[in-house]
């Protein structure tokens, strides 16, 4: 499929996925949101794809909402848009939820929606110099749909400050916050984003695929026997995988598993 709102870049097990809309910040619109979703559900499905990784192109990560598209809800029906405000929906849990990790390149500026996608994502490396809000309410709105992202990422208490005030903070106190897990000086964000890309190639697919799933299952649990035997059972069915064998005869062999091989064709 030809894309007009994204570009992709795939190289080494890793698919670089461009918000294309430089001149309007990456605004999202209906089109870019829809090709997102064509895009992701593509990379998910594609063995060869080890790592996606979302940017955006020019000065910024992405502004958040198109606000002339936005604008047109306003002739819509309320299931029209219901329907329409499910499809960013759609976008963000295939961030979430993908089986192979996803990570943020975030640099210029992470608003509303765009801070959504950052929250989405895996694990987030941002410039040093990048700016953030949750404008929402300055414009009469909520960040309903990111919503759920977003707290897990940044925190209840802190998403009433943010939520609430619509201020506009930086890198620095993202990175605080825990919302952003690394920063780097802009000339060296991607040297810093290629060194984590290395470490995570490393992974086996199907255990990061787990790791994943254990996290979302796991947290805010108790622990109790349940959880005990639970996770003694996930532990004891993936030891027992194909490719578990495959690391632990690489590491005993001296040798790269056959995934990291694979992943550098």
């Amino acid at each position: 499929m030809t894309y007009t709102t994204i570009e992709i870049e795939t190289a080494a097990g890793v698919a670089r996925l461009w918000l294309n809309r430089p001149e309007l910040r990456n605004a999202m619109n209906d089109v870019l949101i829809g090709e997102l979703n064509d895009a992701l559900a593509g990379l998910v499905a594609d063995d060869a794809v080890r790592v996606i990784v979302l940017g955006g192109r020019g000065k910024a990560f992405c502004a958040g909402g198109d606000l002339a598209w936005m604008k047109t809800a306003r002739d819509m029906t309320p299931e029209e848009a219901r329907k329409d405000s499910g499809k960013l929906a759609r976008v963000l849990r295939l961030l979430y939820e993908s089986p192979k990790p996803t990570v943020a390149r975030v640099h210029g500026a992470a608003f509303a929606g765009g801070m959504g996608l950052v929250s989405a994502c895996d694990i987030s490396v941002a410039s040093a110099d990048t700016k953030f809000c949750l404008s929402e309410v300055k414009l009469g709105l909520i960040p309903a749909m990111i919503s759920p992202y977003v707290i897990r990422a940044m925190g209840e208490r802190r998403a009433r400050r943010y939520f609430l005030s619509a201020e506009v903070f930086d890198a620095t106190e993202a990175h605080r916050i825990g919302f952003v897990h690394e920063l780097a000086a802009p000339e060296s964000l991607d040297t810093a984003l290629d060194a984590l890309l290395a470490q995570l190639v490393q992974g086996g697919p199907k255990a990061l695929d787990e790791a994943k799933r254990l996290i979302r299952d796991v947290a805010g649990r108790a622990i109790d026997d349940a959880l005990g035997d639970e996770t003694a059972a996930r532990i004891a069915r993936v030891r027992a995988s194909d490719e578990a064998q495959e690391g632990i005869a690489a590491f005993f062999g001296k040798r790269k598993p056959d995934w990291v091989a694979k992943a550098g064709e």
